[in-house]
């Protein structure tokens, strides 16, 4: 099969297809033909030699994919049929015709949505549930600040708080980004670039400041988000875009609001041991399993491929397969607004 491969750690220009193996499906797993597939910051990441991929999983990019069931390995319970349309939440592989993926991390395709639509769903979407249910226990009423409201995680985040009544503000780097954000139903949004974001939340939450911050900055973030978080609010992390040092009276000021910090991310909970299925294997994969059923069974439902009622994935750009460095550089540039979807060849 057609996989992207890189050599080296380095810039986009390392990237290039080339044929490996393809994957046998595993006990309790399913191989998966590829269609399409989504970028993600963590591929950027990896790419550069800063995020490498648990142990066990693919050396291949790509966390999420969608396409059709192509072969079974042993144990899967008989969820899935012979070339049904799944989209997959992924520790590795998706950037590659084929990718073998555990039974239980596969969710069906809406019947109205294209392959690349789906493949803009698994790992920004799941991440955005798990960070508001799972961590955050967002309730009816809070009101999140989402940062980065433009990209994938943020345009799902937009949306799943709404679904739970509650009320979601951004921040973003363009008007333009603002102005999507809003048409996805953020009740206000903040240019770091150009104004104090905590000002700005503070104005707007009349002085309470916000119940939940969802954070993929970090450090240089630390002082305006403790500004504008309400006492006893909840700072989840889970990415350090702006580094992560933190200096001065971090802990005080986190004291005095009784904040509580949690981090997360969803890659590491895949840890696979080098010989066979272990009990710590088997506690991440139920957990990625109890977030799909959680996420297919409450979200599922109202995802739509077409525009108006329900909830949507917002596609930015779409590449074939060996344009993958262009699509790497368009992200690095922060051009994207939604995803950017790989497409494999026929």
């Amino acid at each position: 099969m057609l996989a992207v491969h890189f050599d080296c750690p380095g810039g986009p220009e390392n990237l290039y297809v080339k044929e490996v193996l393809k994957p046998e499906p595993g006990e309790g797993e399913v191989l998966v033909k590829v269609v399409a597939s989504a970028l993600n910051r963590a591929d950027l990441l990896q790419r550069r030699g800063k995020y490498p991929p648990p142990q066990g999983a693919s050396e291949i990019l790509g966390l999420e994919a969608a396409g059709m069931v192509a072969a079974f390995g042993g144990a899967c319970e008989g969820r899935w049929r012979l070339g049904a349309p799944v989209m997959a939440l992924l520790s590795g592989g998706g950037h590659a015709q084929f990718v073998a993926v555990p039974e239980g991390h596969l969710m069906p395709v809406p019947a109205d949505m294209t392959f690349v639509q789906a493949a803009a769903i698994p790992e920004a979407w799941l991440t955005a549930f798990q960070l508001l249910h799972f961590v955050g226990k967002v309730e009816e009423g809070e009101t999140v600040l989402i940062h980065a409201g433009a990209s994938g995680v943020g345009v799902a985040a937009i949306q799943l708080v709404r679904l739970a009544k509650a009320i979601p503000i951004v921040t973003a780097g363009t008007q333009e980004k603002l102005e999507a954000t809003a048409n996805l139903g953020a009740a206000a949004g903040f240019n770091y670039k150009t104004e104090d974001f905590s000002e700005k939340v503070l104005a707007f939450t009349q002085g309470a400041g916000v119940d939940i911050i969802l954070d993929c900055v970090g450090g240089s973030y630390w002082e305006k988000n403790l500004n504008c978080l309400k006492t006893d609010g909840r700072w989840i992390i889970y990415g350090l875009l702006g580094g992560g040092d933190v200096h001065g009276d971090f802990l005080a000021r986190l004291l005095a609001k009784r904040a509580s910090i949690h981090t997360s991310l969803l890659r590491s909970r895949d840890k696979e041991a080098s010989l066979g299925i272990t009990s710590e294997t088997l506690f991440f994969r139920q957990y990625k399993e109890r977030l799909v059923r959680a996420f297919t069974r409450t979200v599922l439902p109202h995802l739509r491929g077409a525009a108006g009622a329900g909830l949507r994935p917002l596609v930015h750009s779409v590449y074939p397969l060996h344009r993958i460095a262009e699509a790497h550089a368009a992200m690095e540039e922060n051009r994207n607004i939604g995803k950017i979807v790989i497409e494999m060849p026929p």
